[in-house]
C-alpha cells in the first residue's frame, strides 16, 4: 500500500511497529515481512523508481503487511508514526554524503536520534548497516552525543547483507559495518505532527497583467522559506500563469506550482493542479504573497481563503 501524506488516513490508523528507511527495490523489506508476518512495516524511500519496483515486488509475493511512503524519512517519522510505537528501525546502506561540505545531509545526526527517541517504544532500536566506515563512525558519534541511546557494534547479521547493494559490494570484497542504537532515554522536546491547512486560494477582480519578466522572490517566515522562482505563461486559450515555487519547512521540502488563471468567478489564485502538494504554512505564505503582488498590479481581492 502506498501512503499519500495528504490522505485522510494520516497519521496511520494502525501505528507501524517497524520502520525501514531507504528500502531500495524492497527485497530486504520483503524478507523481513516473511520472517515476521505479524509485524506492521512502514517503508520510506525518496526514489520514485524504487517505490514502484518495491510495490511490484510486494504484490507479486503477496506481502500485505508493508505500507510504503514516498518522501523524506524525517517527515514520515514525524507525521506518520505515533509516539512510542516503533519496535525497530532499519537503515541499510544510507547515502554517506562523503564530501565534508555535504555532511549536513546525512540522516543519522544528533537531532534525528533525539527525535527518533520519541517514536521508539521502550527498548526500541535502530540498526545501521553500511559499507562506509566514516559514516559508521560519524553515526556512532552522533548517537552518543544525542544522550538518548546505548550503542553496540556487533558484526552485521547475514540477512542484512542480502540487499541489492550489499550483494553487489560483497562481490567486490568490500567490508561491512554494523551498529545497534538502543533507546535509553527520550527527548522531552515536543515534536507534534505538522499542522494541516485548507488549500489556500483567492479570487480577484481585474485583468491579469502580461508579465514580461518576473524576479525571483524569497519570503522568510517562522519555520521556513518560500521562494517563487519563475513565472511561465500557460498555453490554455483563456491564459494564465504558473509560478514555480520552492518551499522549505522543518522536515519538509516541496516544489509547488502556484497558478493565476481566469475562472467563471474571477481570477483564481492558488495551488496548481500538479503533483500532490501538501497544504502547509509555507504554501499558505507563498499564496498570500502572490495575491498581494497581484493586488500591487491593480487587481482587487473578492474573496480570500487562507
Amino acid at each position: 500500500m502506498l501512503i499519500r501524506a495528504g490522505a485522510t488516513d494520516f497519521p496511520l490508523p494502525m501505528p507501524p511497529r517497524i520502520l525501514e528507511v531507504g528500502f531500495g527495490d524492497g527485497r530486504f523489506t520483503a524478507q523481513i515481512a516473511r520472517m515476521y508476518p505479524e509485524w506492521q512495516i512502514l517503508g520510506v524511500e525518496i526514489s520514485a523508481g524504487s517505490v514502484a519496483r518495491a510495490l511490484g515486488r510486494f504484490r507479486r509475493e503477496g506481502i500485505g503487511s508493508v505500507r510504503v511512503y514516498h518522501g523524506e524519512a524525517g517527515f514520515a517519522l514525524r507525521n506518520l508514526v505515533a509516539p512510542r510505537s516503533l519496535r525497530r528501525v532499519y537503515v541499510n546502506f544510507p547515502d554517506p554524503w562523503p564530501k565534508a561540505k555535504h555532511q549536513a545531509n546525512r540522516l543519522l545526526q544528533r537531532a534525528f536520534f533525539r527525535r527518533l527517541s520519541t517514536r521508539l517504544a521502550e527498548g526500541g532500536e535502530l540498526l545501521l548497516t553500511t559499507d562506509h566506515e566514516d559514516y559508521w563512525k560519524f553515526a556512532q558519534a552522533e548517537g552518543r552525543a544525542s544522550e538518548v541511546f546505548h550503542l553496540e557494534t556487533p558484526p552485521p547479521p547475514d540477512f542484512h547483507l542480502t540487499t541489492k547493494y550489499a550483494l553487489k559490494w560483497k562481490a567486490q570484497g568490500r567490508r561491512f559495518y554494523h551498529a545497534v542504537f538502543r533507546k535509553a532515554a527520550e527527548d522531552p522536546t515536543p515534536w507534534p505532527p505538522l499542522p494541516r491547512y485548507p488549500m489556500p486560494h483567492a479570487l480577484l477582480a481585474g485583468s491579469l497583467p502580461t508579465l514580461e519578466t518576473f524576479e525571483k522572490t524569497v519570503i522568510r517566515f517562522a519555520g521556513g522559506t518560500a521562494v517563487l522562482l519563475e513565472a511561465t505563461r500557460t498555453l490554455t486559450p483563456e491564459g494564465g500563469y504558473y509560478f514555480h515555487s520552492h518551499i522549505e519547512e522543518e522536515d519538509l521540502v516541496q516544489d509547488v506550482l502556484l497558478e493565476a488563471r481566469p475562472s467563471a468567478h474571477g481570477l483564481y489564485v492558488g495551488i496548481g493542479r500538479f503533483g500532490a502538494p501538501l497544504s502547509t504554512a509555507g504554501v499558505r505564505v507563498a499564496v498570500e504573497w502572490l495575491v498581494g503582488w497581484l493586488e500591487g498590479q491593480g487587481l482587487q481581492v473578492v474573496q480570500r481563503s487562507y
